[in-house]
C-alpha cells in the first residue's frame, strides 16, 4: 500500500505538472516559472530544438506518466513497461524530473513482482 500510494504521488506530480506546464506554453509562449527553464532547455538547444515550442510533447510525456501510474494500480503488466519506459524517457527533464524519474525506477525495479502480481 505504500509502495503504491509513493508511486501514485510521485507519477501524479510529474505527470501532472507536466501537462500543466505543456499546455501553459501552448496558451503562453513560456513555461511556469521564470524566463529561462530549467537546464534541460539547454539539451534540447544543443539539438537545435527551440524549447518553447514543446508543448504537445509536455503534454504527451504527462499523459503517459498517467497512463503507466492507472496500469500500476490495476496491478497490469503493460502499467509496468508503461512506467518503466517513460521514467527512462523523462530522465532529460533535470533536475525534479530527472529526481522522480530516478526513485520511480528503483521503485518499479525493485518491486516488480509486488507491482504486477497484484
Amino acid at each position: 500500500m505504500v509502495l503504491k500510494t509513493s508511486l501514485s504521488l510521485l507519477m501524479a506530480l510529474n505527470g501532472g505538472f507536466m501537462i500543466l506546464d505543456g499546455i501553459h506554453v501552448l496558451l503562453n509562449g513560456k513555461f511556469f516559472g521564470p524566463e529561462e527553464p530549467g537546464p534541460w532547455t539547454k539539451i534540447f538547444s544543443k539539438f537545435g530544438l527551440n524549447p518553447f515550442s514543446l508543448g504537445v510533447p509536455f503534454v504527451l510525456f504527462g499523459l503517459a506518466w498517467l497512463v503507466g501510474l492507472t496500469g500500476l494500480l490495476l496491478s497490469a503488466q503493460w502499467g509496468w513497461y508503461v512506467t518503466v519506459a517513460i521514467a527512462v524517457a523523462t530522465l532529460w527533464y533535470v533536475p525534479v524530473g530527472t529526481a522522480i524519474s530516478i526513485v520511480v525506477l528503483v521503485l518499479v525495479l525493485i518491486f516488480r513482482d509486488r507491482l504486477i502480481g497484484g
